[in-house]
């Protein structure tokens, strides 16, 4: 029993460590979870955080720091990456080969006990055996015993016959006999039980609790092994997270707050002038203003007819307000267009009846009259300052309404962002141009394979892709010196009004009296504005200086194309000649009369007969052009 009661607890012991190494086992399994759901979690936050793709968010990452923090993003996902690493491995060397030891386990276990409660049950049944046979021994000769003493009471009787007496002597003999034979099997079932008891408690027993012993031990040794593999799954990742940790480090030093701050002047820089000082008025002195404040049309007394600077007035200002607002005064001619050709050949009939005059002169003339009868303008600081607010106000109006709707060549944006977007243009076209290229020479090389090898393919198969690739890259060529054209006249204007600048920057350090005497020349002692001829030998404001003013304004927005139908030769004042055939852009539709403005480049400019061209509007920039007169108005 007591064998019994050890096998019991033994039993209890190594069920025990089972159960550790399946607790241990669920532990890891939970860990390798918690491990994944972390990578998964912070891949999230990397790709929740990462640019997305054609939105402003791309551009923001020119900048150093947003570099880095896109760095750090990527970085974190190779981090993430050393977590599912360390699940893997967990899952693999740790969980699995656990799962399969501990069957394996079971399975042996079970055995050993098996074989220690057969050996039990054994000794128990030889045990059973010889008290039995010990019963049997003391039963016969109890029995022997008490048939002796029949006998001899038998024996003693004389009254008992001598037949009686002789059968109980042979009864008496028999039970000696039987006695006798259940001595001698009991002990030789004596001597076999002390046999099979001391093989059971010196070899069986032994044997099997050894067996056990070791079975534990190799589960112990093998806990073990596995909490020390659960150490080196993350000891090895150690390396790669720290070198994940070095290069975001690394991109934090990188960022150069200098290169940022540069970014963002190049990114905003617009290219217009800062506006002058504001001049100093005395109101102090009862002011009578000598010159009228009311339109352009009107004359001074002696009839002539001369435009008037001073005071606030919005009139006065005409020659500086934005060239745009200044060109929509000028109206296309009032009588009928030519009817456009009848000959088979339009170019026979270069103009037709030629085009009436204006009645109101283009700008270039208004402007060349005024400079001609007005060779000296004293001063233009405040004048400059006056129209510059003016135009930046306009132009972040126009800005908020032109955005996503811009016209082809950009000129709704600033000097400086304008030759940004086309240069960012021309690289996007030459790009294009290059894919293509490459295709065409695949295909060419592909061709020259299946004139050579005829089994492989039809070469006349790839002649209309080529000659389609060949049609794109034409077409996109044409556009890129489109836009180099446009790139070169704003590169050009860019840096003519930096030599303006220079030398106007020279002229009035050569001349700072003439300069500082400006706002004193323009009042008289009694504060009304003076323009005597007398004055007109003091100073001359160069020329460049003041074209400089209307170099800065941008032209009207194109509204669309327009192809000739046939030649016209404008000759008269606010026409422009154009071939037939010819590709134009058209700033201003007919608005009744017959007529159409159109823009060959930014220096020429005109109207021609609709009836001559083929009109394309553009819906999205003829709705911005209109936003544009409302605004300006």
């Amino acid at each position: 029993m007591k064998q019994k009661d050890q096998f019991d607890n033994l039993e209890k012991h190594t069920q025990w460590g089972i159960d550790v190494l399946e607790k241990f086992i669920k532990f890891v399994k939970e860990r390798t979870e918690i491990e994944l759901s972390y990578a998964k979690q912070l891949r999230n936050l990397s790709k929740k955080y990462q640019p997305k793709k054609n939105s402003r968010e791309e551009e923001e990452y020119r900048y150093t720091s947003a570099r880095a923090f896109l760095a750090t993003l990527n970085e974190m996902n190779d981090y993430a990456g050393q977590h599912e690493v360390i699940s893997e491995n967990m899952t693999s060397l740790i969980t699995g080969e656990l799962t399969r030891y501990v069957q394996e386990l079971k399975q042996e276990r079970k055995s050993h006990f098996h074989d220690g409660r057969k050996a039990q049950q054994h000794i128990e049944t030889c045990w059973k055996q010889l008290e039995a046979s010990k019963r049997r021994f003391e039963r016969d000769c109890k029995e022997a015993d008490r048939a002796q003493q029949y006998f001899e009471k038998m024996d003693a009787d004389i009254n008992v016959t001598k037949a009686d007496v002789e059968k109980a002597r042979q009864q008496a003999q028999l039970r000696h006999q039987m006695a006798e034979d259940s001595k001698a099997e009991y002990s030789s079932t004596l001597q076999k039980f002390n046999s099979e008891q001391h093989d059971h408690y010196y070899t069986h027993i032994p044997h099997i609790f050894q067996k056990i012993q070791e079975m534990e031990e190799r589960r112990i040794v093998r806990i073990g092994e596995s909490m020390k593999t659960f150490a080196e799954v993350d000891r090895q990742v150690i390396p790669i997270i720290g070198k994940c940790l070095d290069e975001i480090t690394k991109a934090a030093e990188s960022i150069d707050h200098k290169n940022d701050s540069q970014l963002v002047i190049e990114a905003f820089k617009s290219g217009f002038e800062p506006p002058g000082d504001v001049d100093f008025e005395d109101f102090t002195q009862p002011m009578k203003r000598t010159v009228s404040e009311s339109s352009l049309s009107n004359s001074r007394g002696d009839g002539k007819s001369e435009p008037k600077f001073g005071g606030k007035s919005k009139g006065k200002l005409w020659p500086f307000i934005k060239k745009n607002k200044l060109m929509s005064l000028l109206t296309s001619p009032h009588q009928p267009p030519p009817p456009p050709p009848a000959s088979a050949s339009p170019s026979a009939v270069p103009n037709g009846p030629q085009s009436p005059k204006q009645q109101k002169e283009p700008l270039s003339h208004r402007f060349n009259e005024f400079m001609t009868s007005k060779p000296k303008i004293h001063c233009f600081r405040s004048l400059k300052r006056g129209l510059s607010l003016k135009l930046i106000n306009l132009n972040t109006q126009v800005w908020s309404l032109i955005e996503g709707a811009g016209p082809e060549d950009f000129s709704n944006l600033p000097p400086e962002q304008r030759r940004k977007k086309l240069q960012q243009k021309v690289d996007e076209l030459n790009r294009d141009i290059q894919k293509e290229m490459d295709q065409r020479d695949a295909l060419t090389k592909m061709k020259d394979v299946y004139i050579k090898n005829p089994q492989m393919g039809d070469a006349a198969s790839v002649d209309h892709r080529l000659a389609e690739l060949g049609q794109n890259i034409e077409k996109l060529r044409l556009e890129v010196q489109k836009f180099e054209g446009w790139l070169a006249e704003v590169e050009g204007r860019l840096s003519m009004r930096s030599e303006a600048r220079r030398q106007s920057g020279l002229y009035e350090a050569q001349n700072p009296s003439a300069v500082n005497s400006c706002a004193q020349d323009r009042e008289s002692p009694d504060g009304s504005y003076t323009e005597e001829q007398s004055q007109e030998t003091e100073m001359k404001v160069p020329a460049t200086d003041f074209d400089d003013e209307f170099d800065d304004e941008e032209p009207l927005p194109t509204i669309g194309t327009c192809k000739a139908l046939y030649t016209f030769e404008g000759q008269n004042e606010g026409t422009i000649s154009v071939a037939e055939g010819e590709m134009l852009y058209v700033i201003e539709e007919d608005k009744g009369d017959g007529w159409t403005r159109i823009r060959r480049n930014e220096d020429e400019e005109g109207y021609v007969p609709t009836s001559y061209v083929e009109v394309y509007l553009d819906k999205n920039a003829k709705d911005v052009y209109k936003s544009l007169e409302k605004i300006s108005e």
